[in-house]
């Protein structure tokens, strides 16, 4: 008789048909069917719920308007995901911590610190099983620059510059034209794009941040810079569209070509040309960038300190060609550098006079360098363990894991307001907060 454990197939309810719920999570779920089920999906919007339950196979009495009547409603669930905008987070994540289910939550977790607060309280009180979204540590590029960082191949880290280079495409689609447009809607564009990007930063130099800085503005994307001829949408005879290169005409038809995933199928539904080309006509990603309701900075630097001596800079930038990520770490003995879309590593020994550069493999079709896998992968085995063994181990981006990056995005976007520096306070404040 075989040892292996048999096969568990987990229950899982999905709260948010978007691009992340459906696309990116619920994509994988797809090709592992042997693992996992989608038993459940909420979302508002009827056409991405319905299309969600058709994908999946959930039957119409298990398709809901609201989270609220999924949890009311669903039985036996073994975890959920929540994919919910940034602002619907906290209530959702609540419900599903007293219904003591594992829970995948999408990042950022909450807009604010004082959420954060009633959440990790709630958290620790139900001693809840909690993964945030930090893809990015499951990639095999950060992974094995951690790894080289760990074994001391450079010696002793000393500092580190992180640039996170959204592609001007990217940035008019999502901070201009999209959901992440506008802090009272979503955050911050330094949380929303870039907590990812503190959290790496916190994992690879192991140490808390302890004081920052930051600067940044939106430069670029407002109404006193349109240019002359340009009109309220591209298409409505744009003396300028030609040659802007944030035309949601080039952009969305040209540019990228129209196909059935991100960014296309979050536009429209109907994903081809003539599809595409009447949701530019009507909704949000066929407005002029320059005519659109965004507040969020387009551009932002900010400088770090951490408690174990290391020094740090993050770039944030929507004026770039390239939609990647690149980062230089330097330690005593060398240094590393790296670019994130290339998946290529360059390592430099000072003490042998020694310069490799490695090329990583990665699946072509993967999102994020094959961190959304990862993380999904990583996420069922532990409910999975804990439903045959009735132990949960900590993922690598557990809430606990996942605080300091919260913090510091905070903390940057009070230092770029107010103009100073700001020292961060200690984690164990937030054990004072109260659910």
């Amino acid at each position: 008789m075989s040892d292996q454990p048999t096969a568990l197939r987990v229950r899982i309810a999905i709260l948010g048909a978007g691009h992340r719920g459906i696309g990116a999570y619920g994509s994988y779920l797809l090709r592992r069917p042997d693992l996992a089920q989608v038993v459940a999906i909420a979302d508002p919007r009827l056409d991405w719920l319905q299309t969600a339950g058709t994908l999946h196979g959930v039957g119409s009495e298990h398709l809901y308007p609201s989270w609220e009547a999924l949890l009311k409603n669903e039985n036996g669930l073994d975890a959920i995901i929540i994919a919910t905008p940034d602002r619907l987070h906290l209530a959702p994540a609540l419900a599903a911590i007293r219904h003591g289910v594992s829970i995948l939550l999408e990042k950022p977790v909450c807009p604010t610190e004082a959420e954060l607060r009633r959440l990790v309280t709630a958290v620790r009180r139900h001693r809840t099983d909690v993964t945030v979204a930090h893809v990015l540590r499951y990639t095999p590029f950060f992974s094995r620059i951690k790894e080289l960082l760990d074994r001391g191949v450079i010696g002793q880290l000393q500092a580190v510059r992180h640039t996170e280079q959204v592609g001007y495409w990217h940035f008019a689609h999502s901070y201009v034209r999209g959901n992440w447009r506008r802090v009272e809607d979503s955050s911050p564009m330094i949380l929303a794009k870039a907590c990812h990007d503190f959290d790496i930063l916190r994992w690879l130099i192991g140490s808390p941040c302890v004081e920052l800085s930051s600067y940044g503005r939106l430069g670029h994307f407002s109404l006193e810079n349109a240019p002359e001829g340009s009109t309220d949408r591209c298409d409505q005879g744009c003396k300028v569209e030609r040659s802007c290169p944030y035309s949601a005409q080039r952009i969305y038809l040209e540019r990228l070509p129209p196909a059935d995933r991100w960014p296309h199928n979050v536009v429209s539904l109907d994903t081809s040309p003539e599809g595409l080309s009447a949701a530019l006509h009507v909704g949000p990603y066929g407005r002029c960038v320059y005519r659109c309701d965004n507040d969020v900075a387009d551009n932002q630097i900010v400088s770090m300190r951490f408690a174990n001596g290391v020094n740090a800079s993050l770039t944030v930038s929507g004026f770039t060609r390239e939609n990647t990520r690149t980062i230089h770490l330097m330690g005593s003995h060398g240094e590393i550098g790296g670019n994130f879309t290339k998946n290529e590593i360059t390592v430099s020994d000072f003490r042998i006079d020694d310069k490799r550069t490695s090329q990583l493999t990665v699946p072509g079709d993967s999102e994020h360098g094959g961190g959304d896998e990862g993380l999904v992968a990583d996420f069922i085995g532990r409910v999975q363990d804990r439903l045959r063994h009735g132990v949960t181990t900590a993922a690598l981006t557990s809430l606990e894991e996942s605080i300091d990056s919260h913090l510091m995005a905070f903390a940057a976007e009070e230092s770029r307001l107010r103009g100073v520096a700001v020292r961060l306070q200690p984690r164990p404040k937030l054990r004072q907060a109260a659910e």
